[in-house]
């Protein structure tokens, strides 16, 4: 006999769905958000509160189009606003733990010059190649604007790394 959650969701169905998004999705939020916010201690933060966050309320986030996208929009955004208000130091590049998956040292000091919006849009658009529409979902912001920063910021990264 299931359990019954709110919702109606059977435990057992609705907890090995989670489990498998959970294990299938934690580590890629976890490094995006590491190597866009260059700190990996807020970045473990941000994803396990965006995870807690989604299994309270998997019945519906299941049903998403993109529910990998809503939880790093969700950590991302936690995590944004623990930096505006202080309530966590900013580690840099040289705190990093997680796996750079940026092989050359002036690329990573280049993005670090970026302003986290646009590194966001460059991490998640170029190093791991999502698509214009599931960038501006997971930032919440529309495909234009993904674009514009994109353009911005590739021009600023070839200058840093160029030094034009």
């Amino acid at each position: 006999m299931d359990v019954v959650l709110s919702h109606s969701q059977p435990l057992g169905r609705s907890r090995s769905d989670f489990e498998e998004f959970y294990a299938d999705w934690s580590d890629e939020v976890y490094r995006t958000l590491a190597v866009t916010l260059r700190d990996s201690e807020l970045a473990r933060e941000a994803t396990d509160e965006a995870m807690v966050r989604a299994y309270s309320r998997w019945s519906k986030v299941r049903r998403f189009d993109n529910p990998s996208g809503w939880v790093y929009r969700v950590a991302y955004n936690w995590a944004l606003d623990r930096l505006r208000r202080r309530d966590h130091p900013v580690a840099g590049f040289t705190e990093l733990s997680v796996a750079d998956p940026l092989p050359r040292p002036d690329l990573a000091r280049a993005l670090d010059s970026l302003p986290v919006d646009h590194r966001a849009v460059v991490v998640l658009r170029v190093v791991h190649d999502w698509s214009e529409e599931n960038v501006a979902y997971a930032l919440g912001i529309p495909v234009g604007t993904v674009k514009s920063r994109l353009s911005r910021a590739l021009q600023k990264l070839r200058i840093e790394v160029e030094g034009e």
